[in-house]
């Protein structure tokens, strides 16, 4: 008996089980993400670069401070970016891009919409965001005609969006960039020996940065998107969740807009006032 219960305590600096469940009510409360059990050991590891920032003396002593001491508010925005997960490339599910190239596009720039609005609601450090700035690039480019167009990227974690601002990458990360593209878009480090690029300023001027949760009651975003990109962010909410994230988000949509959502993703079970047209692609009615 006595064996049996020291190999299910947690470790000396793990965290207790009233204090995971504690972080994961309040990272679910507050960002939607789902904390079950198995995630124990990966959250106490990626908290422990905020036990060595803040001097706690433990993990369960961080936790302290935050629930005991009043110290949640200042250290809310520095918690959430060290769990929220980040996973991100250039022209991911390329499926999607191809879409717009081919279709998607043409049917949103029409001669009555002088500006293409988008969002990327789970912008990351960018990879996203600046690749359907070049596509919708080489589409106005290929026909020869003019037209603005503005990408709003947004993420809960603040350490992310200052990456993306910089859209400064190692050059291995823009592999999955076609090669024409790169040598439009892409901007070489004067150093040869630095393999970084820097994605290239008439691409950057036409995206905008900001802080956003998507849990909050109401988005401070235009109503009339032509395109919102929410993809592989819902996989870690609840169905409930997954039902608000979503009806909030078609109603930035302006009618034959496209929402697209991430290929492990389903709007099954949710009634939501859109039409599928491609794999994982809705349209506004």
């Amino acid at each position: 008996m006595a064996a049996e219960a020291l190999r299910s305590s947690p470790p000396h600096d793990g965290l207790s089980d009233k204090n995971f469940r504690r972080l994961a009510e309040l990272i679910h409360g507050y960002s939607g993400i789902k904390m079950p059990p198995g995630k124990r050991t990966m959250l106490e590891g990626r908290l422990r670069r905020r036990v060595r920032i803040t001097g706690a003396a433990s993990l369960d002593d961080y936790c302290r401070r935050l629930f005991d001491e009043d110290g949640l508010d200042a250290e809310l925005v520095d918690l959430m970016d060290v769990v929220t997960t980040n996973k991100t490339e250039f022209f991911r599910e390329p499926a999607h891009f191809a879409f717009l190239r081919d279709r998607g596009l043409s049917m949103l720039m029409t001669p009555d919409r002088s500006k293409l609005k988008a969002w990327s609601a789970a912008c990351s450090i960018g990879a996203e965001p600046y690749t359907l700035a070049m596509v919708i690039e080489e589409h106005l480019a290929e026909r020869r005609r003019r037209g603005d167009y503005s990408i709003l990227c947004t993420d809960l974690c603040t350490e992310v969006l200052e990456e993306a601002i910089a859209g400064i990458y190692p050059t291995a990360m823009v592999e999955p960039v076609p090669v024409e593209l790169r040598r439009k878009y892409l901007m070489r480090a004067r150093d040869r020996d630095r393999s970084i690029v820097r994605i290239a300023p008439q691409v950057r001027s036409h995206l905008f940065f900001s802080r956003l949760n998507l849990m909050n009651d109401a988005y401070p975003v235009d109503d009339d998107m032509d395109m919102i990109f929410c993809r592989n962010i819902l996989i870690y909410f609840d169905k409930a969740t997954q039902d608000r994230v979503l009806r909030k988000l078609c109603s930035h949509l302006r009618p034959g807009g496209m929402l697209f959502l991430g290929h492990s993703e389903s709007v099954v079970g949710i009634d939501l006032p859109v039409k599928q047209i491609a794999s994982t692609v809705f349209q506004r009615c």
